[in-house]
């Protein structure tokens, strides 16, 4: 078995691609994308991948090529910062790639311009992805993207010699934010040691939903967290981060290097996070990793997990390569060849019979990889990817980050934050 890498940013983050403008439609017809021939060149775009993992694409479409020496595939990996402004200056221009990766919060702002599976997508080439994965990924009724990989089910991450000076029971490990917010804020009174970053986190929109609030109207319309209930739970957040449950550096725009972290010792626990957390803890903190106790994460009000973003791959409607594009995403992220990237790097696969494998299905040891790869695959029926649905996501999810985080320091009251980040809402919906 292969040893897997940590993570690039891009892959780690799978919810912080850069948001840009809603992409129009641009030419290209569908209706003759099965006419096509099974030939030519097929340009198909991936997000921050040729640095670590040009040996396992380059051979995937080496292998493909020699099965259809017809088709030609032309690989170009764009920067994940890059991937959005990319697309829509290709797809402005017509000059469009054939396949194209695009994290889920994305897909949103380009379905116009995208084209439809469900005709080059048959109900066999689907049966093997996830249904809690696929289905998502449609809109009104169409089938515009088919799942890649993902961060797998959260997991919880305690550092033991910490946590346990404050009662924590690893039979017992928390089971809501409230849960392990109690535990954060005793931990620094008894330790002095920092709770958390797990608010407001990566996306404190997600933390929301673990609580059961609903974000938006029925119609998609209009922001509907702007409650007492809400303001309430702002309020408990604000304690724990005055007591340093929260830690200090948790209101950092730049999730990717809090100032207080379990690689640097200065945290205590994760109640939620990507399992690939573990990898970069390994790498950057070995003591620390032979501390770490990893168990369940905290749960949804129905008893889930929340998956905040996963990879997918999609066609644009101006491709002229459509029905080839077709067939090398079906190749590409196919069972075998997700469980092989998978065995390269700590992400997890879309398709049923990757996790049926003795990688994912076999007995592991209390190595905490090993035990986190258990916790994900048992926990990946009760994994929820139920994203907002409009054509700005991540925009939305980063403006009422930024209230919080305002109102964590202090600059604003509960009721002016959610105040202004309905009104942001409310303007970017309208």
């Amino acid at each position: 078995m292969m040893r897997r890498s940590a993570l690039p940013a891009g892959v780690l983050a799978l919810a912080l691609v850069t948001s840009g403008c809603v992409a129009g439609t641009s030419g290209g017809s569908t209706a003759a994308a099965d006419d096509q021939p099974f030939e030519g060149e097929v340009e198909f775009w991936t997000i921050n991948l040729k640095k670590n993992y040009s040996a396992y694409i380059d051979g995937l479409i080496a292998q493909y090529q020699k099965d259809h020496p017809k088709v030609r595939v032309n690989w170009v990996d764009v920067p994940g910062q890059d991937i959005a402004t990319k697309l829509l200056a290709a797809v402005a221009s017509g000059d469009v790639p054939d396949a194209v990766n695009l994290t889920s919060s994305d897909l949103g702002r380009f379905v116009p311009s995208l084209r439809p599976l469900d005709d080059t997508f048959k109900p066999a080439d689907l049966a093997d992805y996830q249904p809690n994965l696929l289905e998502p990924l449609r809109v009104s009724g169409k089938l515009y993207a088919v799942p890649w990989y993902n961060g797998g089910t959260p997991v919880g991450i305690y550092r033991k010699s910490v946590v346990t000076k404050a009662g924590f029971d690893q039979k017992a490990p928390p089971k809501s934010y409230d849960e392990a917010l109690a535990l954060a804020d005793k931990v620094y009174e008894e330790t002095k040691v920092y709770g958390t970053n797990d608010i407001p986190g990566i996306n404190i929109a997600s933390v929301l939903r673990y609580y059961g609030v609903e974000l938006l109207s029925a119609d998609k319309k209009k922001a509907a967290f702007n409650t007492p209930e809400v303001a309430g739970l702002l309020d408990r957040f604000k304690k724990s981060y005055d007591k340093h449950g929260i830690a200090p550096g948790a209101v950092s725009k730049d999730v990717r290097s809090f100032p207080q972290s379990l690689d640097n010792g200065q945290l205590a626990l994760s109640a939620s996070t990507f399992a690939a957390t573990l990898l970069n803890i390994q790498k950057n903190a070995p003591d620390v990793y032979k501390d770490l106790l990893v168990t369940e994460p905290v749960q949804t009000k129905t008893g889930g997990y929340l998956l905040l973003a996963q990879q997918t791959f999609a066609i644009p409607k101006a491709s002229k390569h459509q029905r080839a594009a077709a067939e090398f995403i079906k190749f590409f992220t196919n069972g075998a060849n997700q469980l092989a990237f998978c065995k390269l790097v700590p992400i997890y696969p879309s398709t049923i019979s990757s996790t049926k494998d003795a990688f994912f299905a076999g007995g592991g040891g209390d190595d905490p990889m090993d035990v986190a790869r258990q916790v994900i695959v048992k926990g990946l029926p009760k994994l929820e990817y139920t994203p907002l649905g409009t054509a700005k996501d991540t925009e939305l999810g980063e403006a009422l980050a930024e209230e919080v985080r305002a109102f964590l320091q202090g600059s604003k009251s509960a009721k002016e934050a959610l105040d202004a980040a309905e009104k942001q809402w409310n303007d970017a919906l309208a």
